[in-house]
């Protein structure tokens, strides 16, 4: 048996993408060439490895099988490369994220990080909780970045600041009258929520479920930006994190009112498999991270 390194890399990206077609163009290939590179792929083991289907691919059991070996030798071959990266400090971190992370402080710290490690690559992708802890779970990701108490299992977890939400209003309403409101509190009014998938919006909306707020949310918009400057036309009110309000606050006009519900200040973690098994680029992002602190808590 002769498996290539570059037919485990297509089969775990068709097999994430859920689409032959899709797993094909993020290795730069036809549909066809991967298409029949997956076949002799499955000559050589011997088994089918995908369902095909009008609606996409799915694994067959041979297949989630084939997923898990092919992640762990694609991991090593990622060990090996990064042992050998010399003083440029290169390899590839792979990092699943919340909204927070991804639209917040990640693009400054990593554009810091990276400018020292000319040779490293980086995937960043916004999940929301469950799955990033799935993801580290599984391999799919080396870090993994989320707010709030959560059942990691027995993945490692490692606090390394805070995220306070507050509540963005208009000039001048009704709620900044008061120095904190409870979010229950705030369900009269319309409110203004980020896009589907968003895990602020997940936890977010249960909340709001639970407390009984019934209707839909007036509008979803895809960032902190653009649901601050909703807010400040007047069409809603807004759950925004610290940091996000803050710099919007300076440019727009907002005022911002503390949550006195105790989910509102939420630990900020970075969750991995094991610290001591993460590659050097890996293991240097983390402490990144533990020494930056960024988007903690500024006490106001």
């Amino acid at each position: 048996m002769h498996i290539q390194l570059q037919d485990l890399q297509l089969f775990v990206q068709i097999a994430e993408a859920g689409n032959l077609t899709r797993g094909a163009q993020r290795a730069f290939l036809s549909a066809p060439a991967a298409s029949a590179r997956m076949r002799a792929l499955e000559d050589q083991l011997g088994a089918q490895i995908l369902y095909r289907s009008n609606k996409g691919i799915s694994l067959t059991k041979a297949g989630e099988t084939l997923l898990h070996h092919a992640r762990l030798i694609l991991r090593q071959v990622d060990f090996l490369k990064d042992d050998f990266a010399g003083d440029d400090f290169g390899g590839h971190v792979r990092i699943f994220a919340n909204t927070t992370a991804v639209t917040e402080f990640l693009p400054e710290l990593l554009a810091d990080f990276m400018a020292e490690r000319p040779q490293l690559t980086v995937d960043l992708q916004e999940r929301l909780t469950h799955d990033i802890l799935r993801g580290i779970q599984d391999g799919t990701a080396d870090l993994g970045i989320f707010s709030g108490e959560v059942d990691a299992g027995e993945l490692e977890v490692i606090r390394f600041s805070t995220d306070r939400l507050l509540l963005a209003t208009p000039r001048g309403h009704t709620l900044t009258a008061r120095p904190e409101v409870r979010l229950a509190e705030t369900l009269d009014y319309e409110h203004i929520g980020l896009h589907e998938g968003s895990t602020l919006l997940a936890f977010l909306r249960g909340l709001m479920e639970k407390n009984g707020y019934e209707r839909a949310l007036r509008i979803q918009v895809r960032s902190f930006e653009a649901m601050c400057r909703l807010v400040e036309a007047g069409v809603g009110i807004g759950v925004v994190p610290e940091s996000a309000a803050r710099r919007h606050a300076r440019t727009m006009q907002l005022e911002l009112v503390r949550l006195s519900d105790d989910w509102a200040l939420r630990d900020r973690c970075v969750a991995l498999r094991s610290r001591s098994a993460l590659p050097r680029s890996a293991r240097a992002l983390v402490e990144a991270l533990i020494q930056s602190g960024v988007g903690g808590d500024t006490g106001t």
